[in-house]
């Protein structure tokens, strides 16, 4: 069942004059949660990066078969999902408890405009959980004691962590981040992070990230996709390991991966 959120007064924290990285990324995504000034820097962002918007079903496309790889060959049945980002198709307890109804999913976002939005990811199977935390990635110990609550942490848990530590500016802080999460969970638990990257063959990813950091909010932060596969340090990186998201256990239905490399690099990794 699902647990409701406490919710407060979001709509005072919420700014529809100025962009936000939720709301575009929904705008690219299809959705209709966003707003003309989302829309027009959605649209100049597009112009200086035309594969943008591959970028955005990349991601939900990585999300959706890594929880279904962790549910069908992992036995994984709790995810502790950071950065949620306003509800689309395939959320990670849709997935999960398609395949494994008893799931418990905990969500965790500090977006006013995600939490505005929390009751579309409380739906849950009648033998699943489902809960929404409104905390700051950087709180992890309020994270995992709010966590706990509805998700055993004694017991293999899944984290993930999608296009949320790019927001992280600083290295260690980042790294400081998954390694206090992923040390609070025991053995068996999984990780699975994706991440914007800045390389020397994909210039235009990099003059759409400045645009970005420049109009938009929150600013976020490029790593090489070596960084990003310092994240899994200390992890047992599952096959193929940290790759394109698009090339992560890619799909065989026509259509929905395109070939080439998108600047969203992923990858999941088991803890042992």
């Amino acid at each position: 069942m699902p647990e409701t959120p406490t919710t407060g007064e979001p709509d005072k924290r919420i700014r529809t004059d100025l962009p936000h990285t939720a709301r575009i990324w929904n705008y690219w995504l299809g959705g209709k949660d966003n707003y003309v000034v989302d829309q027009e820097v959605g649209e100049e962002i597009r112009r200086l990066h035309p594969g943008i918007g591959e970028y955005a079903r990349a991601d939900r496309q990585f999300l959706r078969r890594a929880v279904r790889y962790l549910v069908t060959e992992c036995g994984v049945r709790q995810f502790l999902d950071i950065g949620t980002g306003l509800p689309t198709a395939d959320n990670t307890h849709e997935v999960a408890q398609r395949l494994a109804p008893e799931s418990r999913v905990v969500y965790v976002d500090n977006d006013p405009i995600v939490l505005a939005h929390a009751a579309a990811l409380l739906t849950s199977s009648p033998e699943g959980r489902t809960s929404y935390l409104d905390e700051d990635l950087r709180n992890t110990d309020t994270i995992l004691a709010q966590a706990g609550k509805l998700l055993d942490l004694s017991r293999p848990v899944a984290l993930v962590l999608l296009g949320v530590v790019m927001f992280i500016e600083d290295d260690e802080e980042a790294r400081g981040i998954v390694r206090r999460l992923m040390d609070a969970l025991p053995t068996g638990s999984h990780l699975v992070l994706s991440h914007t990257v800045t390389r020397p063959d994909m210039p235009d990813v990099d003059e759409a990230v400045a645009f970005w950091n420049e109009h938009g909010t929150p600013r976020l932060t490029q790593r090489p996709p070596g960084a990003v596969a310092g994240f899994f340090e200390g992890l047992q990186l599952l096959g193929p390991g940290v790759v394109s998201c698009n090339h992560w256990h890619p799909a065989p239905a026509p259509g929905d991966d395109p070939v080439e490399e998108v600047a969203m690099f992923g990858g999941v990794a088991l803890k042992r």
